[in-house]
C-alpha cells in the first residue's frame, strides 16, 4: 500500500491552521479505510513563530504530524521544502486557511489505484455568503470551474489541479520553480507532459473563505491567474485556463448562474471584474514581469 505526505503550507495562520489540521488527522487515523500505509505523516510547513507554535502543539501529541521550517521566501520555496522533507508515495497539498471535508481523502487517493494516474484534484467549495457581491462571485467562479473539471474528467481531457486541495506522485515532481505564482498548475502541466492523466474528485471537497474586499479580490487573481500567464504554463502544449478560454467557455456559464435580477447584475459587475484583472496580468506579468515578491501579497480577508 503507497505512503502518504500531507503538506500544509501556511503563514500567519495560527487562529484557522489548527482546523486545518483537525480535519485531516481525524482520517488520517484509519488508513485501512483508505487503503494507504499506517506510515502516513502530516508536514506543516510554516516560517513565523504564531503558526509554528500551534503546529509543534499538534506535532507533541501526535506523532505523524512534523513541522518543516520555512525560510519565508513565498508560497513555492515552501512547497519545495515539504517536498524535500516528504517520505510518502503520494503527496497531498493543502492550506493552512482551508477545511478538507471529513470524508475528503478517500475519493481524493482512490484514483490513485489506476497506475496511469498523476495526480487528483479536490473540489473547492465557497463557504462565503452568496448574498454579497464578492461571495455571490466566489460561487460562480468555483461552481463554474467544477462543471469544468467534472466535464474534461468525463471526456478523459487535461485539467488542472486545485492549489486548496491536490495530490500527486511524488516522484514525478522533484519541485517548482521559486518564482511560480500558481505552484498548482506549474505541477499539473509538468504531470500531464509525462504523459500521466489527472483526475478529478468531485466528492473531495475543501471549504474555502473567498476575499470579501474588492482590493483582495484582485490580489488573490492576479497572482492565481498570473501563474498562467508565466511561461512554465503559457508555452505548455495543454491547457485549460487563459483569458480566451474564459470567455469562449465561461460566458455561456455565467449567465446560466444568476437566480433573479440582482444577482444577474453582479454577474455583468464580474465580467468587468475579470477584464480589469486580466488586463493587470498581461501588464505586471507579461509586460513588466514582476517578481513574485511584488506580485504575492497577503489577503487578510480569507482568514
Amino acid at each position: 500500500m503507497p505512503t502518504v505526505s500531507v503538506i500544509i503550507t501556511a503563514f500567519r495562520e495560527e487562529a484557522t491552521l489548527g482546523r486545518a489540521i483537525q480535519a485531516f488527522l481525524a482520517q488520517l487515523t484509519n488508513t485501512t479505510r483508505l487503503g494507504i500505509s499506517t506510515d502516513t505523516e502530516l508536514l506543516v510547513v510554516c516560517p513565523d513563530p504564531g503558526t509554528t507554535a500551534v503546529a509543534n502543539a499538534y506535532a507533541e501529541k501526535h506523532a505523524c504530524v512534523r513541522h518543516v521550517a520555512d525560510p519565508q521566501q513565498g508560497k513555492p520555496t515552501a512547497v519545495n521544502k515539504g517536498l524535500e522533507a516528504a517520505r510518502g508515495d503520494i503527496v497531498v497539498l493543502s492550506d493552512g486557511d482551508v477545511v478538507v471535508d471529513d470524508r475528503a481523502l478517500n475519493p481524493l487517493l482512490r484514483p490513485f489505484r489506476d497506475s496511469q494516474v498523476g495526480a487528483v484534484s479536490g473540489h473547492p467549495v465557497s463557504v462565503s455568503p452568496r448574498k454579497t457581491v464578492l461571495g455571490y462571485w466566489s460561487h460562480l467562479l468555483t461552481d463554474s470551474i467544477h462543471r469544468m473539471r467534472l466535464a474534461r474528467d468525463r471526456a478523459g481531457r487535461f485539467l488542472v489541479c486545485s492549489g486548496y486541495l491536490f495530490a500527486f506522485r511524488r516522484r514525478l515532481v522533484d519541485r517548482v520553480p521559486e518564482d511560480a505564482l500558481a505552484e498548482d498548475a506549474v505541477v499539473s502541466h509538468l504531470i500531464a507532459q509525462q504523459g500521466y492523466v489527472i483526475r478529478y474528485a468531485p466528492e473531495a471537497r475543501v471549504h474555502v473563505r473567498y476575499p470579501s474586499t474588492y482590493g483582495d479580490w484582485l490580489r488573490q487573481k492576479t497572482r492565481s491567474a498570473g501563474g498562467y500567464a508565466q511561461p512554465y504554463v503559457r508555452r505548455s502544449k495543454v491547457r485549460m485556463r487563459s483569458a480566451w478560454l474564459e470567455m469562449r467557455t465561461g460566458t455561456r456559464i455565467a449567465l446560466q448562474y444568476p437566480t433573479d435580477a440582482r444577482e444577474f447584475l453582479w454577474t455583468m459587475l464580474l465580467f468587468g471584474a475579470r477584464l480589469h484583472l486580466w488586463l493587470l496580468v498581461l501588464i505586471k506579468v507579461r509586460l513588466l514581469q514582476r517578481p513574485l515578491r511584488t506580485l504575492w501579497q497577503r489577503v487578510e480577508s480569507t482568514k
